[in-house]
């Protein structure tokens, strides 16, 4: 997801993504460890999604509490 388009979501659909994204990281870790899948790329580029998001929630709830 590119930072335009994450910018665009409210505080509300962001703090959905970034948990549904959680959850998606966490099972691709799992299914890594367990060898049902050898897609390391998709973990780095889920977490880095997950950082973008949390970047621009936060950067969001400073300018709601100025």
């Amino acid at each position: 997801m590119k930072v335009v388009e994450i910018r665009k979501l409210t505080t509300r659909d962001l703090a959905q993504e970034s948990t549904k994204l959680r959850d998606e990281i966490a099972d691709l870790r799992r299914r890594l460890h367990m060898g049902e899948t050898q897609n390391v790329r998709s973990l780095r580029s889920k977490r880095k999604d997950l950082a973008r998001m949390l970047t621009v929630l936060s950067e969001q709830l400073t300018k709601e509490n100025i």
